[in-house]
Order: structure tokens, then sequence, then C-alpha cells
């Protein structure tokens, strides 16, 4: 019996490469992709299109939670930040933060593994983005797992999910250099804060990718894909 798992897919750089790593390890994939209310749908139509050429399963939701218009991925009407690579996650928590969203996200994901039989949830969370946000940080991960084992079917039998961020200890350069190594369709994915055709090359997302790519000594394939 193949072994399940359920991957968060935003369409980014991370999430795709952690669907890619889930199946690099014999897990039977669905992608569950989450809207709740972003500023564009680029990212949402990146999912789409990397979960098909996965060939795996995938599941959207939507959310509407008037109150994360706190965060600039949502809002907007704030303005997106825009700073030196070498300043990211140094100084205090970004606009961009989205209140408890990997607690909310994480959620969804251990009930559709519980409904599912799936032993595992996995989430691309990684050093550069817990350095920024508190719900990426590995402690976050590990007591997420115990929620899992705690307050599931799963767990309460004795067959817990593991929730798996195998991206964690990896800066960017890290990712793509993994994501290469895996066959990751990086021309698919999308990390660009503001949407639009193209992708900005201001916003935080944007530099840090770019900051990963040069580190890795690749090509950026989105941005020669992009019109």
């Amino acid at each position: 019996m193949a072994r399940k798992a359920v991957v968060l897919l935003s369409g980014g750089l991370d999430s795709a490469t952690a669907l890619y790593w889930a199946k690099s390890q014999g897990y039977e994939v669905t992608a569950l992709t989450v809207r709740y209310g972003q500023r564009h749908v680029r990212e949402i139509a990146a999912a789409r299109a990397i979960s098909r050429r996965a060939g795996v399963s995938r599941m959207e939701v939507s959310l509407s939670l008037p109150w994360l218009k706190s965060s600039s991925l949502v809002d907007r009407k704030q303005e997106l930040p825009a700073q030196a690579p070498g300043r990211i996650g140094k100084g205090p928590i970004p606009t961009t933060y989205v209140p408890g969203r990997n607690t909310v996200f994480l959620s969804l994901a251990v009930s559709l593994a519980d409904a599912q039989g799936a032993r595992a949830v996995v989430i691309g969370s990684n050093c550069q983005d817990y350095s920024g946000y508190p719900d990426c940080r590995p402690d976050f991960t590990r007591a997420f797992g115990t929620v899992a084992r705690l307050g599931t079917r799963r767990g309460a039998q004795g067959r817990p999910i593991c929730v798996l961020a195998p991206l964690e200890r990896l800066d960017k350069k890290g990712i793509v250099r993994l994501a290469a190594r895996l066959h990751v369709p990086l021309e698919l994915t999308w990390s660009c804060y503001r949407g639009g055709l193209r992708p900005c090359g201001r916003c935080d997302s944007c530099l840090l990718r770019a900051r990963g790519f040069k580190a890795a000594g690749r090509a950026d394939p989105a941005l020669e894909r992009s019109p």
C-alpha cells in the first residue's frame, strides 16, 4: 500500500521543491492549495500547473478571514517591503506576515491527512522563512507534530501523522540546488509578492529568490519564461 502525504503547495519555489521531495521519498501526494485573499492569483495558477506537471492530485480551498488584511500580502493598499537582501529577516516581523497562516494551513492539511489516511503532512518552510516569520520556525513545526499526534484519529490509533519540513535547514541556494536535483519545473513556480505578468524583482521574495539562484550558479527559468 502506498504511503500517502499531504503537501501544502502555494506555487512558489519552496513548496514546489517540498512536493517533489515528497514524491522522491515514495509518497503518494495530494497537494493542498489555500486561497486566503492573496493580493494576486498568479501563485494559485502556478500551483495548479505544478501539480499537473507532477501528476499528483490536488485540492484547493478558500478562506474568508477579514482580519488577515493586517498583512500586506492581503491588503492591496499597503506597501510591500523592498529592502536590501542582506537586511531581510533581520529587523522586525515584516508586514508580509499573515497572522497564524501556517497554523491555519497545517490545521487544514492535518485534517485532510486524517481523512485520507495519510502518514505525513509536508510544508516548505525553511531557514530564511523563520528568520522573519514566527510560524516557520523548527520548534513550531515540531510542536505541530504533537498537535497532529494528540488531536487526530490516526494519532489516537497509534498511527500518528508526521509533520515534515524537509527544507527547514536550507537557504535559497540550497533549495535551488535541491530543486535542480529533483527536476522541479522551476519555470512554473511563482514567488513574487506583487503578481503581474513578470516578477517585479524588487519585493523581498524576488530578491531572496534571485540571490538563491545566483549563489547556486543557475539562471532562473521562471524569468526566461515570463512574457
